[in-house]
């Protein structure tokens, strides 16, 4: 990626193994070298810093925990509020609106929506050689992304040749079992996949009250503009309509018709398949809408980036998982 004006590595901590995701070595419009720490967690104070800590949403595995105590932390107001909620301490950098821009060390930064959960943002923004960036995080919906010349995304679903990378959402099975059912209770971790609950039932046309325990209670009143009428687990009166995590299921009354938001098989309740991410064909026609030269695959753990990378090159895109990125810095010389 030498031609685009831009260098991907990766850190080590001062155990010798790599921080979480990558970081990303540019020159700004005014020639001054810029470098952008992307999903991952700070560097200690005694280190020379990244310009921005780029955090794309509050799920745990995006080490918003971590960056979200430094001033140079940026993410949308929405991952924000829900970062504090979550972890319980105070947001310490800067926040934008969802579509809005922010100026850092004279570069652009602009934000665009990947739908993935309440306030989730893709980064983009242009270096001193005219080259766009895209970091994409983790999508649901490719629809609003901009074109871009280096793409940095996700595999979370990228492995096509694993038959689970492939599945579509069961809306219907989801109005189904809210019809079907007086008392019903869906199983929803407490940040992304409850808030989309919530708003699937409206947009299903339900109105009453929802139940929900104490943490997606917290986050749907905070994040949800539109959230409607939101109790405690036991609040409202008459027939019951509950979300509340995975495993909590076991905790409420033997009567209710219980259902999992999950795309997984080893629960002991019938799962509906309902997911946050892309799977394996809208990631493949995400990348060919974007149409990069060269792409990134950051995340997650394990074998999928590397598939998908291999899937993408052998589709004609230039494309690296970010287990095979020998570009490596200590914290010194960040």
């Amino acid at each position: 990626m030498v031609d685009l004006g831009i260098m991907v590595f990766r850190q080590k901590n001062s155990r010798g193994s790599f921080k979480p995701h990558l970081s990303v070595k540019f020159r700004s419009g005014e020639d001054e070298l810029v470098t952008f720490s992307i999903d991952t967690t700070r560097t200690p104070a005694k280190y020379p810093q990244p310009d921005a800590y780029l955090i794309t949403h509050a799920h745990s595995d995006h080490n918003g925990k971590s960056a979200m105590l430094s001033d140079r932390s940026i993410c949308t107001g929405k991952t924000a509020h829900a970062l504090e909620i979550r972890h319980d301490r105070d947001y310490k950098g800067r926040t934008v609106e969802l579509g809005a821009s922010i100026e850092v060390n004279g570069v652009k930064v602009s934000t665009f929506p990947n739908f993935h959960t309440v306030g989730s943002s893709a980064f983009y923004w242009e270096n001193d050689v005219g080259t766009r960036i895209l970091v994409t995080g983790d999508v649901k919906d490719a629809s609003q992304l901009p074109e871009c010349d280096v793409l940095i995304t996700e595999a979370n679903y990228g492995d096509p040749g694993d038959t689970t990378c492939y599945f579509d959402d069961d809306i219907q099975g989801f109005s189904s079992a809210l019809e079907d059912n007086s008392c019903v209770a869906f199983g929803a971790y407490a940040f992304g996949k409850a808030q989309r609950a919530v708003e699937l039932m409206r947009s299903c046309g339900y109105d009453g009250a929802v139940e929900m325990e104490e943490k997606s209670l917290q986050l749907t009143r905070s994040l949800l503009d539109d959230a409607g009428e939101l109790a405690c687990i036991g609040e409202s009166c008459g027939d019951s309509v509950c979300i509340v995590p995975p495993w909590d299921l076991d905790k409420l009354p033997s009567d209710m018709a219980k259902f999992v938001m999950t795309g997984r098989a080893d629960y002991r309740y019938p799962a509906i398949q309902i997911s946050d991410h892309l799977d394996a064909r809208g990631l493949t026609s995400m990348v060919h809408q974007l149409d990069p030269e060269f792409t990134v695959v950051y995340h997650p753990g394990g074998h999928r980036p590397g598939k998908f990378a291999g899937h993408l090159n052998s589709q004609g895109f230039n494309a690296i998982a970010i287990d095979k990125i020998n570009n490596v810095l200590s914290n010194e010389f960040i």
